[in-house]
């Protein structure tokens, strides 16, 4: 590819971005302004890469002094050379199937999985108005969370930059300050109850040995 046209590609930055969008949408299938709200934060990192990745390379260009110092050989302007992690680790070969492009593609993979998974479980609960504790809502008390992050993190290691490695933490916070949200309208709702499974279930780190009859056997009650 000539270096000339590696960015300034504004259709794929619009069509990558509704792609990556659409396919949240419609795992989150978003009802609660909860729901909007964590779609709108991921939707923001999505585009926020795809503009890097294919628009303007803001990141190369603020660091491009330091890289040119440190790897004078690179055309710094080169679609490949932008998988900075390819480039800062010395690896050889193509980057788009180095081991890091590989993890990249497998946990963006299994972070819609599990947002699909998560989701439907969640709103089948909220449907019969019970709580969700069975699947991965028995290892882990917001598994859509993770699943975003999951994806984003898998974004970090295909084409970190700047905006996305100061969003990062930020969107973490923002969806922990949702989950705090979440959990507060749902302990006001089902009472001791929740307040059992909260104790026994991890937040967003997946309990692997937690047994499902540990919340299943009052989750259908309501206080």
């Amino acid at each position: 590819m000539d270096s000339a046209n590696d960015y300034g590609l504004w259709t794929l930055v619009a069509l990558n971005s509704a792609i990556f969008i659409f396919f949240a949408f419609s795992f989150i299938k978003p009802k609660t302004t909860t729901d909007w709200r964590s779609l709108g934060a991921f939707s923001a990192f999505v585009v926020a890469l795809f503009t890097e990745m294919y628009g303007f390379p803001l990141s190369i260009y603020l660091l491009s002094g330091w890289l040119q110092a440190n790897y004078p050989q690179l055309d710094l302007l080169t679609h490949d050379n932008g998988h900075l992690w390819h480039t800062m680790l010395g690896l050889e070969g193509n980057p788009h199937f180095d081991i890091l492009h590989i993890l990249s593609s497998v946990l963006i993979f299994l972070g819609f999985l599990l947002l699909s998974s998560a989701w439907r479980l969640l709103h089948q609960a909220q449907q019969q108005g019970v709580l969700a504790t069975s699947g991965w809502y028995a290892r882990m008390r917001h598994p859509q969370y993770s699943a975003l992050i999951l994806i984003m993190v898998g974004f970090l290691l295909q084409w970190p930059t700047l905006p996305t490695l100061i969003m990062f933490p930020i969107l973490i916070v923002v969806y922990k300050r949702l989950a705090l949200r979440e959990e507060k309208s749902v302990e006001q709702e089902f009472g001791e109850t929740y307040r059992r499974y909260r104790a026994g279930t991890p937040a967003f780190i997946p309990l692997f040995r937690l047994s499902r009859s540990t919340v299943t056997d009052t989750s259908h009650i309501k206080e």
